[in-house]
């Protein structure tokens, strides 16, 4: 999880810190760890539900990175924000996965398919409305597009495919839209003919009656808002199983310092930050929940030497559940920042 995320108008809590010769331990004071709101307990969040990637997958998404995927196609604006949560790190944020798309155009028809029975229209040397792009801090990706049209037996929708940084396959799923007479789907195919839409709604497959939504969508229905004029905004969030790093995070390794996970991880009454400095630095420790409410400083702009240090923090005063630890450090190198998930127990 990347610290970028976070809120940053935290409430900060002082630590009383006492140093020595390569070694520092941060104690706190229980009735100030009290002010405000306790930390969050664990969250619970399920995985979205996995679906076919039907008969139109993208060829080769990773030539297709690109946040713009109208190509030539015309329609209604449409952009799309898409979330990826991490079900294993507590419902996080799930930054650096890849997220593909790809859905079909107004007139319900897929590019790098056709001349088929199942797609008539010949779109195989076009690669419209497919796209690629990686979540940032926030774990969201956004796509500019236009606004799906449909085909027979299927509900308007979205296909995404998620996968870990090296490829590795973490769900495939699709996007549902609301409907009734109010909703975004109504009112593009009933009103928007000026836009191309000329279908309607005359043999429109519901989502009730389609054959990938028929068992539900309550984690696949997204959020639509907007308008014929000025477009509409999908919003979206998927649950992914992601990678737990439960106390087995890489460490770091700069020219000039190596930061190492805490030891233990998960830990009850103290842990141990180390730390291999090459030359002397200002290093700085916070701890956060996952609001992004800052907690305490381990330790605060403390001028350490080169070596190996070992900074010691108390976990008695901490709810159960995970934490970010923000290490800072600052030499004549730069000034680095390493973020540390931290579990007690």
């Amino acid at each position: 999880m990347d610290r970028k995320n976070f809120l940053k108008n935290s409430l900060g809590l002082a630590g009383i810190v006492i140093t020595g010769p390569n070694l520092l331990h941060s104690e706190y004071v229980s009735d100030k760890i009290c002010i405000g709101n306790p930390p969050k307990k664990l969250l619970s969040c399920s995985v979205t539900n996995s679906e076919t990637e039907g008969p139109f997958p993208t060829h080769t998404p990773s030539s297709l990175v690109q946040t713009n995927i109208v190509g030539d196609r015309t329609g209604v604006a449409f952009t799309m924000n898409i979330y990826i949560k991490n079900t294993n790190a507590n419902c996080a944020a799930y930054q650096g996965v890849l997220v593909d798309v790809w859905h079909c155009d107004k007139d319900g028809n897929y590019s790098e398919y056709g001349g088929t029975q199942m797609q008539q229209a010949n779109y195989t040397n076009y690669h419209f409305l497919r796209g690629r792009q990686t979540t940032d801090s926030n774990g969201l990706v956004s796509f500019t597009s236009i606004f799906p049209g449909w085909y027979q037996s299927r509900a308007t929708h979205i296909h995404v495919h998620v996968y870990k940084p090296d490829g590795t396959s973490l769900l495939v799923t699709q996007i549902a839209f609301p409907e009734g007479n109010t909703s975004a789907v109504y009112n593009v195919n009933v009103n928007g003919t000026s836009y191309g839409y000329t279908k309607g709604m005359t043999g429109y497959t519901y989502n009730a009656s389609d054959n990938v939504f028929s068992d539900g969508t309550s984690n696949e229905m997204s959020t639509v808002t907007g308008s014929l004029s000025a477009g509409y905004i999908l919003t979206h969030t998927i649950y992914v199983a992601g990678a737990a790093n439960l106390g087995t995070q890489e460490t770091s390794n700069h020219k000039n310092f190596k930061v190492g996970q805490n030891y233990p991880n998960p830990f009850r009454e103290e842990t141990v930050f180390p730390i291999i400095l090459d030359e002397r630095s200002t290093v700085n420790i916070d701890l956060f929940d996952l609001s992004g409410r800052k907690l305490i400083s381990v330790i605060d702009q403390q001028k350490l030497s080169a070596g190996k240090q070992e900074i010691k923090m108390s976990g008695n005063q901490l709810e159960s559940g995970m934490y970010i630890a923000e290490i800072t450090i600052e030499n004549t190198h730069g000034k680095f920042k390493e973020d540390l998930k931290v579990l007690v127990k």
